[in-house]
């Protein structure tokens, strides 16, 4: 068995090879003073791979985008089945789970995470198509068009209207609503991205804004302020000034680069770059921009100081 455990592990590598994939070098990821635990209070983040984080402090938990089931390739063609131990495992509990748009990448894993965990589910109509069509209570269903302040223990969440980034061929896979339910468990064309919503989450202390999609809106941006931005990496290349208009926007400190790795390795696996994204260079236009980058491991966790942020200079 080991023998063969070795020859499937070498195959997979010359595979992953040939078809241009790798992984991170573990220097990349950041080794600064956010990666040392203190007390209860700070603010957690942890990454999940693609889009999804855990947001976290002494009295409240508000996950974002989870996708950790994973199918693979060829499981795509198949209904889509959440790995319900996995998410059972890995987020024992949250409060509110956060869904930015319909996409498989970003909503299979919120049902389940609510009905194991009792959490809001929240996000467009479409979102909420999705998670009543997997059987989430309706008393824990919350719609959003965005623009309004939903109120989350002490901490305040609002939606801000984006847009999805044109990413397959210069197109925009599986758009429009989702007007009626779902088969669950879910076939990949039945999840259309419905209402993009870029989410800022206020803790009182620091604000983070999550944009999950390599698109946005900038009168949307206008006017807020983040400390922390998640930031999906793959916008880099499909949108002019991309990390620059992020940065003059939304002047935060810090920037976490998500939506980066193949979405279909499995969890617990080294993660795998997608072939078209420039980790480095992303990296470095952060940099440029004039905030700090944060490349986090999936599985990984930061903890921010429960106090605000100095503004950046610009």
């Amino acid at each position: 068995m080991p023998q063969l455990l070795r020859r499937a592990r070498t195959i997979m590598a010359l595979w992953k090879t040939l078809i241009g994939l790798r992984t991170p070098k573990k220097d990349w990821y950041t080794t600064g003073p956010e990666t040392i635990s203190g007390n209860a209070d700070q603010l957690q983040v942890t990454y999940l791979g693609t889009a999804g984080f855990i947001l976290k402090d002494g009295h409240r938990t508000v996950v974002l985008d989870p996708y950790i089931s994973r199918p693979g390739v060829t499981s795509l063609l198949s209904p889509l089945v959440p790995d319900t131990a996995l998410i059972r495992e890995t987020i024992p509990e949250a409060d509110d789970v956060l869904v930015g748009h319909a996409h498989y990448d970003h909503i299979l894993d919120a049902p389940d995470l609510c009905k194991q965990t009792g959490a809001r589910m929240i996000g467009s109509a479409s979102a909420i198509m999705v998670g009543r069509a997997a059987g989430v209570p309706e008393a824990q269903l919350r719609a959003t068009n965005g623009h309004e302040d939903i109120a989350s223990g002490k901490w305040t969440i609002r939606g801000l209207p984006s847009k999805h980034g044109k990413v397959v061929f210069g197109r925009i896979p599986f758009p429009g609503d989702i007007t009626k339910l779902p088969s669950w468990p879910p076939r990949l064309s039945e999840l259309k991205h419905g209402l993009v919503l870029n989410w800022v989450v206020d803790t009182g202390n620091l604000k983070v804004v999550h944009i999950d999609s390599a698109d946005f809106i900038n009168e949307e941006l206008k006017g807020q302020q983040a400390d922390i931005v998640c930031l999906c990496a793959i916008g880099r290349r499909y949108r002019p000034n991309y990390v620059k208009e992020v940065v003059e926007l939304l002047k935060p400190r810090w920037i976490i680069p998500c939506h980066w790795d193949t979405m279909m390795t499995p969890f617990h696996a080294e993660p795998d770059l997608i072939p078209t994204v420039d980790l480095p260079g992303f990296l470095q236009e952060i940099r440029d921009a004039g905030c700090e980058p944060l490349l986090m491991p999936i599985k990984g966790t930061l903890y921010f100081p429960s106090v605000k942020a100095p503004k950046m200079n610009t």
